[in-house]
């Protein structure tokens, strides 16, 4: 694994990543063919609700994450990184702005809302303006589009409409009278398999354009539903069964993430495409409870709000 504790690395890496459009009119005429090969396809791959703890390459002995493991040994693997919120939609809309929560304007799950009545429909009327603001920010894939990028949201996603967050294609509508607050049938993925990413990734591939890819499932987060087969392996392990239940999540989302992987080795795709990978916020499972311990999720302390960050670029 690859430790640097040099932000200035970083920066570089991620300037490497927009300059291919930066080049004179002459050079441009003279690789427009290969524009889409030189531009690296991106990947960003959200955990959520997932203490830094809870990987395999983070010292963790009892939870299984081959697949992040080996992840981790091919990236440039920052240990020690930090989200600004121990919250999830404050979080992801500074990954995708990256922007502070007290400038992009998203400091919480939701607005105050009044409890009596249709509660959908009051949440989203007072959810509305924030919406609406976040609509005129930047987001990383309007920066994209003009490099000529077509962008996929999968997952988790809490601002309205994908198209809100810049994206071309998505699985979340947002319509709070259908069932839309963080996600709705985008949390299918991973869960459900990943059939709509196959199918967004040809549709690139077809146009010959680049393209970002958002896949933030609803993973190892509640309801802890792993499959029995995981739960199975955990439970005898496991202090009580609702840290085998988390434990077993934290593997199933691992198994997702290897999927991905060998999507993008079948299709030729990995040597070109940098995957970058974050956690939301973090979660210690309440041994006797369904919750989390109050000290990480929603709390500014490391559980809360420290995670490993990785960057994967196998041409570079």
């Amino acid at each position: 694994m690859k430790k640097l504790n040099k932000i200035g690395y970083l920066i570089l890496l991620v300037s490497i990543c927009f300059s291919c459009g930066n080049k004179s009119k002459t050079a441009e005429s003279n690789i427009k063919e290969d524009k889409a090969v030189q531009q690296p396809n991106i990947v960003f791959i959200l955990s959520d609700d997932q203490s830094w703890t809870d990987y395999g390459f983070m010292g963790n002995e009892n939870i299984e994450t081959p697949r992040l493991d080996q992840f981790a040994s091919e990236s440039l693997t920052f240990t020690r990184g930090y989200v600004p919120t121990p919250l999830c939609s404050p979080s992801l809309a500074t990954i995708i702005t990256g922007l502070y929560p007290k400038d992009h304007g998203i400091i919480g799950n939701d607005k105050v809302y009044e409890r009596k009545g249709n509660r959908k429909e009051n949440r989203a009327k007072a959810y509305k303006p924030v919406i609406e603001a976040f609509e005129k920010q930047t987001t990383l894939p309007d920066m994209l589009k003009e490099k000529g990028y077509l962008s996929f949201q999968t997952g988790k996603w809490w601002h309205g409409n994908y198209k809100v967050g810049g994206f071309d294609y998505g699985m979340t509508h947002g319509n709070p009278n259908r069932g839309g607050r963080h996600g709705d049938f985008g949390l299918q993925i991973g869960r459900k398999g990943l059939d709509t990413i196959n199918s967004y990734v040809d549709l690139a591939l077809k146009e010959k354009k680049p393209f970002f890819l958002w896949y933030a499932p609803f993973l190892p987060h509640q309801p802890h539903t792993p499959p029995q087969r995981l739960l199975d392996k955990y439970l005898p392990k496991a202090p009580t069964e609702y840290i085998a239940k988390y434990w077993a999540m934290c593997e199933w989302f691992d198994e997702t993430c290897g999927q991905l992987f060998d999507m993008f080795e079948e299709k030729g795709l990995t040597e070109n495409t940098l995957f970058v990978y974050v956690c939301d916020n973090g979660w210690v499972q309440e041994p006797n409870k369904n919750t989390y311990v109050k000290t990480s999720k929603r709390a500014p302390y490391d559980l809360g709000i420290r995670t490993p960050i990785m960057y994967k670029w196998q041409v570079k």
